[in-house]
């Protein structure tokens, strides 16, 4: 057998049952693939059933709050992806009366939505032979066609889509698809794939030249930004003081507390930082430190302190944007991971 039905052989005996291989509805499938771009199937697994209980029509997203899906998109990462979830659905209903498109040139034209979902979707809705490039595809085809150029620079990126596009031509499009997406994902692992039990073993060119651990190769990113959030939990009789974070950074339109930032780890006990906390929160403020905690993004690690903070009295000048909402209030918005960790501590 060649390449192709060797995986799909495969496929047959070792795919998994999951909701959405079960549809051509593209809406559920848009949801699906949108969702499993942020994480691995076992997290994404939740957060697909909570989308679709609650909306399961793509008018019924339309109609949503950008808070509540920000809400329940909380812990994915990549805020935007969300926000732009919800302009698709809003273009889908205005433009195309609710009906959601099956066709790789007309989902390109949706807000959000690019080459790879648009591939996935018109794959799988409507069987269009389009071929699905993901990490788990790239790291098939790299090892097993010996591709050496790193696959984020561009003559590599070429060469994996050359031979995707080759390859799909003359099969079944969406199990084709499914079929080396899942082959990624279960066999051909990122670490210790398992290349003894491997049906594409005998002439893969990572196994037999010794490439597997090297292969795919990446071009190394730029060193992350490091940002030091020190964040003050400020109660009053109402309940807690909190503001929604605002354009041109990390983590649009979510929730988190008054903030000092820092471009190095501030010394709490430094004669710049009680300067800030004076300025900020009145000669008064006294400093109670509540917990630590560091967040990796995907270019940014954050580390965030919280302080709870007696005798304060708000610089509105320089605090600014921020209101006193109650806690209940405060657990039903949506926000980053790191708060929502500091939450479900501070109020346990």
């Amino acid at each position: 057998m060649n390449f192709q039905e060797e995986l799909l052989a495969w496929y047959g005996q070792h795919q998994r049952a999951l909701p959405w291989r079960d549809t051509t509805d593209a809406y559920i499938i848009w949801l699906s693939e949108v969702i499993l771009q942020q994480t691995r199937v076992e997290q994404g697994l939740p957060y697909f059933y909570k989308f679709l209980e609650r909306f399961p029509t793509v008018r019924a997203f339309a109609a949503a709050s950008e808070d509540e899906v920000l809400k329940l998109w909380q812990g994915l990462g990549y805020y935007s992806r969300g926000r732009n979830m919800l302009k698709t659905a809003i273009q889908v209903v205005d433009e195309n009366r609710g009906v959601f498109p099956v066709r790789y040139e007309e989902l390109l034209a949706l807000k959000g939505i690019g080459s790879y979902t648009a591939a996935a979707i018109s794959s799988f809705a409507a069987n269009e032979r389009r071929a699905v490039v993901d990490g788990n595809v790239i790291r098939v085809l790299a090892r097993y066609f010996g591709v050496e150029e790193p696959v984020n620079r561009t003559d590599g990126k070429k060469k994996i889509d050359a031979l995707a596009a080759q390859l799909i031509e003359g099969q079944p499009a969406a199990l084709y698809n499914q079929a080396i997406m899942e082959f990624g994902a279960l066999q051909c692992t990122p670490r210790s794939p398992n290349c003894a039990d491997c049906v594409l073993r005998m002439d893969c060119r990572a196994r037999i030249e010794g490439l597997v651990s090297v292969l795919p190769k990446k071009l190394k990113k730029a060193s992350p930004r490091r940002r030091w959030f020190v964040y003050f939990i400020l109660r009053d009789a109402g309940g807690i003081f909190i503001r929604q974070r605002q354009a041109g950074d990390i983590w649009e339109k979510l929730y988190d507390l008054p903030l000092l930032e820092y471009s190095s780890a501030p010394e709490p006990a430094s004669a710049h930082f009680m300067e800030d906390i004076v300025r900020h929160f009145g000669a008064g403020a006294q400093l109670r430190l509540l917990h630590q905690q560091k967040q990796v993004l995907s270019h940014q690690i954050i580390y965030a302190q919280f302080f709870a903070l007696e005798n304060y009295m708000i610089n509105f000048s320089l605090q600014t944007g921020i209101k006193s909402v109650t806690l209940q209030e405060f657990k039903d918005l949506a926000h980053p991971k790191l708060i929502s960790d500091f939450l479900t501590l501070y109020t346990a």
